[in-house]
């Protein structure tokens, strides 16, 4: 009788072991995708000529400005994200969890252009200071700032779309 119980209970265990399957949980990638907020063009120092257009998303509160383009794998070169702060103040930004390169340009009060640091690193955490007080920061592809020959003294003009 009792070898019938020990072959029952390692049968148990056996049934009971064989029935639990490992639960095997996936993480999906999280997608962010561009958000059109407005419309932003950018006019040549000492002309009223445009030399560049492009559709903005708005990163006007802390939590947008603290995430910005953070875990976006790309942006279309028509697309730009815009940091409009409080203040104007000596402003700096780094590129951690950011996959793609960017030139960041910084703005003064006037929305006159004060410095742009180019062509980034993805995630590095190294501090891209302006050189200068700026209110306003855009963010664009890399290399499109030497593209479209920037220079200190550009204007920018926005607009943010109704919703």
């Amino acid at each position: 009788m009792r070898r019938f119980k020990l072959i029952g209970f390692f049968i148990c265990c056996l049934i009971g072991f064989l029935s639990c399957k490992e639960e095997i949980k996936t993480v999906k990638p999280i997608t962010i995708t561009f958000k059109k907020e407005g419309h932003l063009s950018i006019v040549k120092k000492g002309t009223d000529s445009i030399i560049a257009t492009f559709d903005i998303e708005i990163a006007d509160t802390e939590y947008e400005q603290q995430t910005g383009l953070m875990y976006r794998k790309r942006m279309d070169d028509n697309q730009a994200m815009l940091f409009v702060f409080p203040r104007s103040e000596p402003r700096s930004f780094y590129m951690k969890n950011t996959q793609i390169s960017l030139d960041i340009i910084y703005f003064d009060a006037e929305l006159e252009l004060v410095s742009i640091q180019a062509n980034t690193k993805p995630f590095d955490e190294t501090s891209l200071p302006s050189e200068g007080i700026a209110k306003y920061v855009l963010e664009i592809n890399a290399g499109l700032s030497e593209q479209i020959r920037l220079t200190k003294g550009d204007l920018i003009e926005y607009s943010v779309s109704k919703n």
